[in-house]
């Protein structure tokens, strides 16, 4: 089984791989998968071996704090029959009781009862139900909130909150230290010449808030440190705490009189520091915030409300209330609540959230409707026929968000370094202070400086310019957005992996029937052999015997009939010959229709220039006979769709190789190829054996996506590097397939080539950059150029970078928001 866990203190990569390593080797656990990006962790595991205690019991031993993600609500219910506490007593006991309540409270003042539930185990119908046994009713239900919303506006709230009060005390720490410096007024009541005592002291009363709101930063460090799995969380409570303690030092000293110890404080250093990282991470939460928009889009386009038609009448109600078979009124300009067929009026309905697709749909009675698509101009009533987790919009919401959560393999190196990062960072702080400290004591290269002020400021820069987070946001930012591109594009991607997978594809199959053709044979040509007989004759002769036939060749015929509005003579009687064709009787001839071993076998002698020419030509004959004598053949094709030439045209010039893979026979195949120039065909292949000639085509080292239906293509879309299914609505849940497109058009595989190459080119930019952001950084702030430049870098300037380059990271990965993918470039 999957469950996805809310993790807290995960700051950083290192944070991630531990996280991962520790839980893979418990027993009973498949995968796990930690996102940074939206600190969530995803869990497959075997719940019969493992139970969710102690995955709980696992991560807080590694001090971060976990709970299992639940979809909690909250609903307000306005209660009739309270009248003492006994009444509020007996509802909280019996509700609370219900599986799925997390909590009730019951106000006998305003006779309301606030309740909290997790909505994939308990509907509000079933707790209201369970009320009114009791005896009591339901007169009111007010709005109900989805709390996680809300909860992450008030974090990011109180975040910039935190900053403020912060970065307040910092400045004044700031001006004072470093004031007198730059000629600025100084108080002579906290003058580092005139009152010294003063002067450090009040440093320290003013550090020891921003400490406070700071604290989050040694609660969580320090505990990793003393669990021998230090994070970036521990270099900066180092950093910061080293410079404060060192400051609080020469405090005691100046107060003991050691004056000359006044210009060896260090808290504005730190506070500034830990204010700039406040500011870093709260920048940083908004940008995660983005990289997620798409499903925040999708998740609003969900009706909250829905008229339900019972008895003749309208209600309006929640649409978690809404139940299978519900009769439902949409009137112009609302959003369809849940996935539905239309029982009465039209309208047309933009469905471009599903498929991306701007056109509107006429809907008549009988189309499907999906949940969240815009009904335009018309009232229509349906027929709830998919609810909750089951709609379409739901389930685009989790292949996303599942997409999101996942992990490319280019990921590993991040996960590799991380693990090695911070105890390198934290050596090397340690030997560069040490180093340098020897070498200002014993005067080296002429540095008049004090030793231990110098070291620590080394030791300082190196550990907060120290950023792992970059590492770790490198991937999974990129993955966020280009996976929320491609469902806005109407290109829904399962993974992280099939994203990569896709960038190093060299070869694309395409299924024919239903992917390059239409998948619906119409009729191209009617051929007239006796000259007793037209078209029309021969066309209505000829739908008078498939009209009892389910052949789509047959159905093809039928409905080109009845376009030309041809009466179709009533058949005596009908025979149908497998794999042949059928036979019947029609106004006293009789008749075949069929193959050419079907005439033959009644003598009935075809010409010459009618028995293989239409083949090569992608038709299929339709031969008619009657009383024994040839009256000619009925040609029928399968339409290539507009856009597929096109496609193939842009693949090949792109440098793909472009095949097509089909049961027809070889002559069929060969002319839909010639016409598409394709260049490999495989024919005359059963849907069993396709997924073989994909494993042909890797076998001779190519890298193979196969594009189909995803229905009679499902083992090859699973043998190919990327399955790639083309399907609408109903098709979203297919399996099968890596990727779905869903406007069922084939020029979005160039879309989605294109957009891999893009996440694959943004996540190779975001790694490069944090890897040459800390290859270059922290051997500046460890000193390496001070002997050429006589300069250290500030720690305060190194803690202001460290933030920033996180932010840089997923400003690079937000580009692709804007991206325009236009396959016809």
């Amino acid at each position: 089984m999957k469950r996805i866990f809310k993790l807290g203190g995960v700051s950083c990569q290192v944070c991630v791989s531990k996280i991962e390593r520790k839980l893979l080797k418990l027993e009973g656990v498949r995968d796990a998968v930690v996102n940074l990006s939206t600190e969530k962790l995803t869990l497959d595991f075997d719940e019969n071996r493992l139970e969710i205690k102690k995955i709980i019991e696992v991560v807080e031993k590694l001090g971060y704090n976990i709970e299992e993600l639940k979809e909690y609500k909250t609903s307000i219910l306005t209660l009739s029959g309270v009248s003492c506490q006994v009444c509020v007593g007996k509802i909280e006991k019996k509700v609370s009781k219900l599986e799925g309540v997390e909590e009730i409270g019951v106000n006998l003042a305003t006779s309301k009862a606030k309740i909290k539930y997790d909505i994939n185990k308990i509907r509000l119908n079933e707790i209201i139900e369970n009320i009114e046994k009791l005896g009591y009713s339901v007169i009111e239900q007010e709005k109900e909130t989805m709390l996680n919303i809300d909860e992450k506006v008030l974090e990011l709230k109180k975040e910039f909150f935190n900053f403020k009060i912060a970065i307040f005390f910092s400045a004044i720490i700031f001006y004072i230290s470093m004031g007198s410096m730059m000629g600025f007024p100084i108080p002579s009541i906290i003058s580092p010449t005139i009152n010294p005592k003063n002067y450090s002291l009040i440093q320290l009363i003013l550090t020891i808030p921003v400490l406070i709101i700071g604290r989050k930063f040694y609660k969580i460090g320090i505990k990793q440190i003393i669990a021998r799995t230090p994070n970036m969380d521990s270099l900066i409570a180092i950093g910061t705490g080293s410079a404060i303690l060192y400051s609080t030092y020469a405090l005691i000293k100046v107060w003991k009189g050691d004056l000359h110890y006044v210009h060896s404080l260090y808290f504005e250093s730190g506070v500034v520091i830990l204010a700039l990282i406040m500011l870093g991470k709260y920048l940083e939460n908004i940008s995660k915030g983005k990289t997620s928009e798409a499903i925040t889009k999708l998740m609003e386009l969900k009706s909250k409300k829905a008229i339900l038609e019972k008895n003749g009448e309208y209600i309006e109600i929640d649409i978690e209330e809404i139940l299978l078979g519900d009769r439902l009124l949409v009137k112009p300009g609302e959003s369809i609540p849940v996935d539905g067929v239309v029982i009465s009026g039209e309208s047309n309905v933009d469905e471009s959230m599903l498929t991306g697709e701007s056109i509107p749909v006429l809907k008549v009675v009988g189309s499907s409707v999906y949940g969240a698509s815009m009904n335009k101009n018309g009232s229509i009533l349906i027929e709830a026929t998919a609810i909750g987790k089951d709609t379409v919009i739901s389930k685009i919401i989790k292949l996303v968000e599942d997409a999101q959560g996942s992990k490319a393999p280019i990921a590993r190196l991040a996960d590799i370094v991380s693990g090695y990062f911070v105890p390198v960072v934290m050596v090397v702080a340690v030997i560069s202070s040490i180093s340098w400290y020897f070498i200002t004591k014993n005067n080296i290269i002429g540095i008049s400086t004090s030793p231990s002020i110098f070291s620590l400021t080394i030791f300082i820069s190196v550990l907060v310019i120290a950023c792992p987070c970059s590492l770790g946001l490198a991937t999974p930012t990129a993955i966020m957005v280009g996976t929320g591109r491609g469902a806005e594009l109407g290109i829904l991607i399962k993974s992280g992996e099939a994203l990569e997978k896709t960038n190093k594809i060299d070869t694309v199959i395409f299924d024919k029937t239903g992917t390059l053709t239409e998948g619906k044979p119409i009729v191209t040509d009617i051929l007239v052999r006796d000259n007793n007989y037209d078209e029309k004759k021969i066309l209505g002769i000829v739908a008078s015997l498939e009209q009892h036939s389910e052949h789509p060749l047959g159905y093809a015929v039928v409905l080109e009939a009845k376009n030309r509005d041809i009466m179709i003579p009533q058949s005596e009687s009908f025979n149908s010959i497998t794999g042949k064709g059928i036979v019947g009787k029609i106004q006293g001839q009789n008749v075949c229709i069929g193959n050419i071993k079907l005439l033959e076998s009644f003598g009935i002698k075809l010409e010459d220039r009618d028995t293989d020419i239409f083949a090569k030509e992608g038709k299929t004959p339709i031969y008619l006979g009657i009383n024994s004598k040839y009256i000619g053949a009925i040609l029928v094709a399968d339409t290539v769709k507009k856009e597929a030439k096109e496609t193939i045209e842009k693949l090949k010039n792109l440098g793909y190789k472009v095949g097509m893979i089909t049961g027809d026979n070889r002559y069929t195949a060969k002319a839909i190829a010639d016409k598409l120039g394709i260049d490999i065909v495989f024919s005359e292949v059963t849907p069993e054996d396709k997924y073989l000639k994909v494993k042909e085509l890797q076998n001779s080292g190519n890298k193979v996506i196969m594009v189909g239906d995803g229905i009679n293509d499902s083992p090859a879309l699973v043998q190919a590097d990327v399955g790639i299914a083309i399907g609408g609505g109903t098709d979203i849940a297919m399996e099968s397939a890596d990727i779905v497109l869903m406007k069922k058009n084939i020029s979005d595989v160039v879309v989605t080539l294109g957009l891999s190459k893009q996440v694959m080119k943004t996540i190779k930019q975001n790694l490069f950059w944090a890897f040459i952001y800390n290859i270059i950084g922290i051997p500046v702030a460890a000193g390496v150029l001070y002997p050429l430049t006589g300069h250290l870098l500030n720690p305060m300037i190194a803690g202001g970078t460290m933030a920033l380059s996180s932010i840089s990271v997923i400003s690079n990965a937000l580009r692709l928001k804007k991206y325009n993918f236009d396959w016809r470039r």
